[in-house]
C-alpha cells in the first residue's frame, strides 16, 4: 500500500508499504479521507520524542476486515486514536488514553492515517450516520477535543470567557463554548479566521492591536482556553485569566516553555487544566446535525500521492485544514 511516513530524513511517501493485518479483536480500514492536524506538523518538529512511522490521527474510513466482529465490515467509522493495554490500573479505571503503554495513532508507536489503510481495535471505532459527508466526518476526532472542555469543567451562561487562537482547532473549541451561553470572546491575529466565527454571532477581537489587548487585560476572563499551538501563547492566556480562574490548555508542541513563571499560578489560585482527546458521540450527533460549522476550515485537498506537499501547506501560515485522500 501507500503510506505518507515520517523518517530522519523528514516526511517521505513509500509506495509499497506492508499493509497492515488486523488481529482478533482489531479492523482493517481502508482510509477514505484525513486531515492534517497540527499535533502532524508538530511531530515533524520532533514532539514525541522522534516518532517515527506513518503519520495521520484524524480520519473517515470503511472497514473491509474485522476477525471475528464481521457485523463491522462495510461500516463507515471514525476512530479513537489512543489504545491502552485494558489491564493496567489506569485502564481499569477507564483511564485508557493514560496507559503508560499506550499507542496513539500516528503519533506513538502505532502507524496512523495517511496511507490506504490501518488498523485500530473495534472499541475505538465508531459507526457514522449516512447524512454525514467525508468532509464532516473527518472533524470527529477534533470536535471531540474541543468538546472535552464540557466534560471537565462546568461553564456557566454567567462566565466571561477567552479562547486563545484561531487555528483549526480554536476555531472548533469557541463553537464548542458558545453553545453554553457564556460571555464568549474569540481572541486570534487573522481577520479572516475569525470572520467564520463572527459570522456564526460569536465575539470576536484580535490580540495584535494593542489598544484591544489593553482593553483584554483589564477585564480578565474567568475561563481561558489555550489553543494557540505555540509556546508564546500561554504567557498571554496566563495574563488573560483572572485571579482564581481557569486556563485550559490545549496546546501540544515540541520543546518546553521559557520563563515559567509557578509561582504566580500560586499566588493567584489559578486552576491549571490540560485537555486532549474527547468524546467521538456528541462530536459525530453535532456534526450530523449541522450545529457546529467546520466546511469553510477546509483549505486544501491533496491526493495520498501529493501527501509530502499537503503537509507543507498545511505548515503555511494561515493555513486551517487540509485533508488527504487515498
Amino acid at each position: 500500500m501507500r503510506a505518507l511516513l515520517l523518517t530522519d530524513d523528514g516526511p517521505r511517501l513509500d509506495t509499497d508499504y506492508p499493509t497492515p493485518q488486523p488481529i482478533p479483536g482489531e479492523a482493517l480500514i481502508r482510509v477514505r479521507l484525513a486531515g492534517v492536524c497540527a499535533t502532524d506538523l508538530q511531530l515533524l518538529a520532533g514532539y514525541k520524542e522522534g516518532y517515527r512511522g506513518v503519520l495521520g490521527h484524524e480520519f473517515v474510513g470503511a472497514v473491509v476486515d474485522a476477525p471475528g466482529h464481521t457485523e463491522w465490515v462495510g461500516r463507515r467509522v471514525a476512530g479513537e486514536l489512543n489504545i491502552g493495554c485494558g489491564n493496567c490500573d489506569l485502564c481499569q479505571r477507564g483511564l485508557g488514553k493514560h496507559c503508560r503503554q499506550r499507542g496513539s495513532l500516528g503519533i506513538v508507536g502505532r502507524d496512523g492515517a495517511f496511507a490506504d489503510y490501518l488498523t485500530l481495535p473495534i472499541a475505538n471505532l465508531h459507526p457514522l450516520p449516512d447524512q454525514l459527508a467525508d468532509e464532516d466526518a473527518v472533524f470527529v476526532e477534533p470536535l471531540a477535543a474541543a468538546l472535552q472542555l464540557l466534560e471537565q469543567c462546568h461553564v456557566r451562561p454567567d462566565q466571561r470567557v477567552y479562547v486563545l487562537g484561531d487555528g483549526r482547532l480554536g476555531l472548533l473549541v469557541a463553537q464548542v463554548l458558545a453553545r453554553t451561553g457564556c460571555a464568549l470572546t474569540a481572541l486570534g491575529r487573522t481577520p479572516a479566521k475569525l470572520a467564520i466565527l463572527a459570522e456564526r454571532g460569536i465575539s470576536t477581537a484580535a490580540t495584535d492591536d494593542p489598544a484591544t489587548l489593553t482593553t483584554l487585560l483589564a477585564r480578565p476572563a474567568d475561563l481561558v482556553v489555550e489553543v494557540t499551538g505555540s509556546p508564546d501563547g500561554f504567557g498571554l492566556a496566563r495574563r488573560l485569566v483572572r485571579p482564581g480562574g481557569v486556563l485550559a490548555l490545549k496546546s501540544t508542541f515540541a520543546g518546553g516553555l521559557a520563563n515559567f513563571d509557578i509561582s504566580s499560578l500560586v499566588v493567584d489560585e489559578i486552576t491549571l487544566l490540560g485537555s486532549r482527546c474527547g468524546p467521538f458521540p456528541p462530536a459525530i450527533r453535532l456534526l450530523a446535525e449541522g450545529a457546529v460549522t467546520v466546511r469553510p476550515l477546509i483549505h486544501a485537498r491533496y491526493p495520498l500521492a501529493e501527501g509530502v506537499a499537503a503537509l507543507a501547506h498545511a505548515g503555511k501560515k494561515g493555513v486551517l485544514k487540509v485533508l488527504i485522500e487515498p
